[in-house]
């Protein structure tokens, strides 16, 4: 009898567990509310196949073979609508553009658990598909990433030296870390954080060094140009300041950007002048043989 107590207790952990992450982290998926085509940008819908017969939605948008391309990514419970103000930018520059929905966002295929983990598979899925396709003949592959999809774009820069070029808007360093702050802003102890975080370790299998981009930063050969609001309080701008200390002082800089938030960063005067800038200093320079 007290074998059977102790395993209904623990199965309403679970359960009770499972609910409280599933409600902290839920978002609506959302639909596109916008198209390239609305602003006359002309666009081709692609899917990419990814693992377990799951697949990734995208715009391409193209400006030559020959053209250097950015890969550009959305935050967590967004899609690739929100990189429509970055495509309008962008695209005059002379660009190949690649937006996609990362998976269990807008109309790319569903997972149970997204994580900045599996954002980054995602980012490589899609270099993957660009390399062994004949839509460029450039290996100049850079990527632009908002929060979530900033620390993915780290992540897949530490593990694919074909990446040569990354901005971030808001990337966060470590999810532990982005975590612990989200359950103090819920005015959870730290005694639960901590069980909650050993839950997810052990239900889901995560590994959250493996993921961290302040770890992965480390590795890579890409340059990197981290810009972060210095009035940040989805993912305070500390973030940004961890991961310029761990790149190598060569490739990586960091922009704290005045008086701005998680989600308006690009409205900065100078921001759009600093990322042209720096990308025809990492993309459109070829390297010296």
């Amino acid at each position: 009898m007290t074998l059977f107590w102790l395993s209904l207790l623990l199965l309403l952990l679970i359960f009770s567990m499972d609910q409280l992450i599933n409600k902290m982290y839920q978002y609506e998926k959302k639909p596109h509310l916008i198209t390239p085509e609305e602003h006359n940008i002309g666009f081709e819908e692609i899917l990419i196949p990814s693992n377990k017969n799951s697949q990734l939605y995208g715009w391409w948008i193209t400006a030559s073979p020959e053209a250097p391309t950015l890969i550009l990514l959305h935050g967590w419970g967004r899609n690739l609508s929100r990189m429509m103000p970055y495509i309008q930018k962008l695209h005059p520059l002379g660009y190949n553009l690649l937006a996609f929905d990362a998976r269990n966002h807008g109309s790319s295929s569903p997972i149970k658990h997204p994580t900045v983990g599996t954002f980054s598979e995602d980012v490589l899925t899609v270099v993957d598909f660009l390399s062994t396709s004949n839509l460029i003949s450039s290996d100049r592959i850079g990527i632009l990433g908002l929060s979530i999809g900033g620390g993915a774009a780290i992540n897949a820069a530490g593990w694919d030296n074909r990446i040569r070029s990354v901005i971030t808007v808001g990337a966060l360093s470590h999810p532990e870390t982005l975590m612990k702050h989200e359950f103090k802003k819920r005015h959870i102890p730290d005694f639960i954080s901590s069980a909650i975080l050993g839950y997810m370790r052990f239900r889901f299998g995560l590994d959250f060094d493996k993921i961290a981009p302040v770890n992965n930063i480390t590795t890579a050969n890409a340059a990197f140009l981290l810009i972060h609001g210095d009035e940040d309080e989805t993912v305070p701008f500390a973030h940004g300041q961890a991961l310029v200390e761990a790149g190598n002082p060569d490739q990586a800089r960091l922009w704290l950007v005045p008086g701005k938030g998680h989600s308006n960063c690009h409205k900065h005067p100078d921001f759009w002048e600093k990322v042209d800038a720096y990308l025809k200093e990492t993309l459109l320079v070829e390297e010296q043989k």
